[in-house]
């Protein structure tokens, strides 16, 4: 063959593994928040008042062992988090894919992993130390279902844009 089409060949690989990453990492991150929302959902039809102890004391006991006592493999979240971002960051420099992918990847992305940063992993280990008052707890368990689901859509949104532009 000639040099030419191995060329673009190569091209459309480069650009193929770029998403192969990309939705690779989105899938990992999305596992791991469904196990999360497996914990979260408790406090869901507690909407009100203080949350029960049996539930507080389930939901907290889940992040105390994903936040502190697992390390170091909570490591592999932010891990996974830098390769989706670095990813991305990829896509976007090399045009291989159209710019709409990019952007809304970006911006998901974006916005899934900086509220995990931000606020939903501090006030996760916060619920696992267990020292706040109860109310406090019931409205950090209530938040932190909150951010998990924002945290999905944003996984599922990046997912979708990667497909359908690959598509």
């Amino acid at each position: 063959m000639g040099g030419q089409a191995d060329v673009g060949l190569a091209g459309g690989d480069h650009a193929l593994v770029l998403v192969g990453v990309i939705t690779a990492a989105a899938g990992f991150l999305l596992s791991v928040l469904w196990f999360d929302l497996m914990f979260d959902v408790q406090v869901a039809r507690h909407r009100a008042g203080d949350v029960p102890e049996p539930v507080l004391a389930s939901i907290a006991a889940y992040y105390r062992r994903v936040t502190t006592t697992a390390s170091p493999m909570g490591r592999l979240v932010a891990v996974v988090m830098l390769v989706l971002t670095g990813g991305i960051i990829w896509q976007a420099a090399d045009g291989d894919a159209a710019v709409w992918v990019s952007i809304v990847s970006f911006v998901a992305a974006g916005t899934g992993i900086g509220l995990a940063l931000v606020r939903t992993f501090g006030h996760a280990r916060r619920l696992g130390a267990r020292g706040d008052p109860i109310e406090v707890q019931s409205a950090l368990a209530r938040s932190i279902l909150g951010d998990h689901v924002v945290c999905f859509a944003a996984m599922v949104t990046v997912l979708v844009a990667q497909l359908g532009g690959a598509a």
